[in-house]
């Protein structure tokens, strides 16, 4: 496969994790998967299609078991008490399983709502209780709650 190729799939890939994506670390294994075929196709030209794409799906695969283990392995970290003031702001509707997105210190996070039944909508501020893993756990303001 031209190594032009791997390098378009990979930046596409990769624009879309930075568009804000998510896919779970997935976007950007296979972004980096890419840009390593880029580099292995230009270098080893006569290695097969067939070869490259096996190579591609197993470096995916490894990469995605081994961000699983590795986040698995972490522990929840609570966010120290003298920060439990800081706030974030919903940036994408929280689903049924209270899940959604937030932005925190600059950054889009996964976050879990510790109050399920309480809608939150993009734009409602809400308390960062803690984070375990890459996501955090919010509770909505009261002050911020329509009445």
């Amino acid at each position: 496969m031209n190594p032009i190729l791997w390098f378009a799939l990979a930046a596409a890939v990769l624009a879309l994790e930075l568009a804000g994506a998510d896919g779970d670390g997935l976007l950007l294994i296979a972004g980096l998967a890419g840009l390593l075929l880029t580099l292995l196709s230009a270098l080893l030209p006569a290695l097969p299609t067939a070869a490259q794409l096996l190579l591609f799906l197993a470096l995916v695969a490894a990469g995605y078991v081994g961000l699983r283990r590795w986040s698995a392995g972490r522990q929840a970290r609570a966010i120290p008490p003298s920060a439990r003031a800081e706030l974030a702001e919903v940036i994408s509707r929280f689903d049924t399983n209270g899940e959604g997105r937030v932005r925190w210190q600059g950054q889009s996070w996964a976050a879990i709502n510790l109050a399920p039944g309480e809608p939150l909508a993009p734009g409602t501020q809400v308390n960062v209780m803690g984070r375990e893993g890459t996501c955090l756990q919010v509770l909505p303001r009261q002050d911020s709650l329509p009445d």
